[in-house]
């Protein structure tokens, strides 16, 4: 056990600090596709353009220079366009720098990795903990002419980090790529223009608390109708007052809509941003807000009903039912879900998933789902696993992060508390003492199964391995003594207990035990006539 490294405490998860929910554009007018279409093609270039200016800042940035920017886009659209668009940009590198650091972090690991792995003999193994040398003489020269590049490479990504030099791609980097591999993504050129023009597009506006509706840039009244801002060029467009342009159709938001039309109707911030899908010629109405932080309840309280593990895997869910003293009750469940196919088909299905898992926690009266709190950045490099290319696809694939925050977000309306918990041996413990035991002639319990099992008892802070099993002949004690279930406060509960020296009992056999040697201490049948005087007791008088 001292090779292991050590669990950390589950904990339960915090709420969502922020709601999006999206509606269909339907039914639009010839015209007001047409105002939509222009009005995006005229910002987008100035988003551009002052993304650049923001990048070409870099650390020197300042609130001076960002005011700076929005004078200049203020004539050529409006201030209320220009704050926006400032906005978006600031946000745009921020996240860029994130990722540059998380980028740097990657080249760090990889590197160590592959110094660690030229640094021994070639065909030396390696363990659970460590990699091995490289299998060949040519395979330990590929990997030191990579070392090189990754070296070179990371020494390029610390010296932009260190200028606070950002690289930004308005549209997308891998659709920018595909433009140079138009027979592999099976799109023409006029079509790939098309997806390239409308990511390029900006039609999104932020919220402001006291003005009307919470926003004055792309207002939504109550009763669904919409009106955007024209930019001053587009003024002549305007078919309401103050330039203004009105949406024929009104729009309504099915899920969350009375939360909407709340906080509309009170004149809070309200942020918007109209998409169009190129692929399906669909437009759509995007509404966002900031909620306060929701007060995460004791884990104490959150398990007095139970828990439901759920194990995360490449295609589906397994989740088990545990009761408060942590034994599965009832059958697994399995949720399906496939994650090949575009992005929008990978999120719906995830979506699909946990709303079946939710569904089913609530009609069982359970109020705590139990998650491991994976992280596979470290893992998804090719240094580390090597050949294992289908490996390593598997858990590129896996969105552990967004499966985690999507779960913990559409939990929040169910009150239906999250339990992350530390992944560390739950597949291996959770296969080595609950999948053989768990399995019956009418059903088969997978590893997945038995993984869920150890993580909803690693929330409930019970030990994953069941308890002693009896010694094995015939459930008797001929073995050694069998242990008790305990606590899982009290000290060495998983040890045998300890034999207490005194009068033999039914658990100590004959010859054993404090009084062993002593032939006197107890009146035996078989015991020879020299140590004393025997004499059987005369019968009742009632026979």
């Amino acid at each position: 056990m001292g090779g292991l490294r050590k669990v950390t405490e589950p904990f339960v998860a915090s709420g969502p600090a922020g709601v999006a929910v999206r509606t269909r554009l339907k039914d639009l007018a010839p015209g007001d596709e047409k105002v939509l279409r222009l009005v995006g093609a005229y910002l987008g270039p100035l988003a551009a353009k002052d993304l650049a200016a923001r990048c070409r800042d870099g650390l020197e940035h300042s609130a001076d220079t960002w005011a700076a920017r929005k004078r200049e886009l203020t004539p050529l659209s409006s201030s209320r366009w220009a704050g926006s668009i400032t906005k978006a940009s600031h946000d745009q590198w921020a996240l860029a720098r994130r990722c540059q650091l998380t980028h740097v972090q990657n080249l760090e690991a990889g590197i160590r990795t592959l110094t660690h792995r030229l640094s021994l003999p070639i065909g030396q193994k390696g363990s659970k903990k460590a990699p091995g040398g490289y299998r060949s003489r040519r395979e330990w020269h590929t990997k030191a002419r990579r070392l090189h590049v990754l070296e070179d490479r990371l020494e390029q990504k610390r010296a932009d980090h260190a200028a606070g030099r950002v690289r930004v791609v308005r549209g997308g980097k891998r659709l920018a790529r595909s433009r140079h591999h138009l027979d592999a993504v099976q799109l023409t050129e006029a079509e790939w223009r098309e997806l390239w023009e409308a990511e390029r597009w900006f039609l999104a506006a932020d919220g402001e608390s006291g003005k009307r509706y919470g926003n004055e840039t792309i207002r939504v009244s109550p009763d669904g109708e919409v009106s955007i801002k024209l930019p001053a060029p587009l003024a002549h467009l305007a078919n309401a007052g103050h330039g203004r342009y009105v949406l024929a159709f009104r729009v309504t938001f099915p899920h969350r809509g009375t939360e909407w039309a709340d906080r509309v109707e009170a004149n809070r911030a309200v942020a918007y941003r109209v998409h169009l899908d190129v692929g399906r010629d669909r437009w759509y109405l995007t509404a966002s807000w900031q909620t306060p932080p929701t007060p995460t309840i004791p884990i104490r309280a959150a398990l007095a009903g139970g828990v439901i593990g759920v194990d995360m895997n490449a295609d589906h869910l397994a989740a088990w039912r545990l009761d408060v003293h942590g034994n599965p009750t009832g059958a697994p469940r399995r949720f399906l879900y496939d994650l090949t196919g575009s992005r929008e088909h990978r999120d719906a299905q995830v979506r699909h998933a946990l709303t079946r898992l939710l569904h089913w926690a609530r009609a069982c009266g359970v109020k705590a789902i139990a998650i491991e709190d994976l992280d596979f950045t470290a893992d998804k490099t090719r240094e580390k696993h090597g050949r294992k290319k289908r490996f390593r696809r598997v858990i590129s694939g896996m969105p552990t992060g967004r499966l985690r925050t999507r779960l913990t977000s559409m939990a929040d309306q169910t009150d239906i508390a999250i339990i992350a918990v530390d992944p560390a041996y739950t597949s291996r413990w959770g296969a080595q003492h609950w999948q053989k035991p768990l399995t019956s002639s009418n059903r088969k319990t997978t590893r997945h199964d038995a993984a869920a099992v150890a993580i909803g008892r690693r929330a409930q802070g019970h030990p994953i391995r069941r308890r002693t099993a009896p010694p094995p002949h015939d459930q008797s004690d001929r073995a050694g003594h069998r242990t008790v279930q305990a606590r899982p406060d009290i000290p060495r509960r998983e040890e045998t207990r300890p034999r207490i020296p005194g009068p033999r009992t039914r658990s100590v056999p004959p010859g054993r035990g404090a009084n062993a040697g002593d032939q006197c201490a107890q009146h035996r049948s078989g015991r020879t006539a020299e140590h004393g005087f025997w004499q059987q007791d005369s019968l009742p008088l009632s026979l």
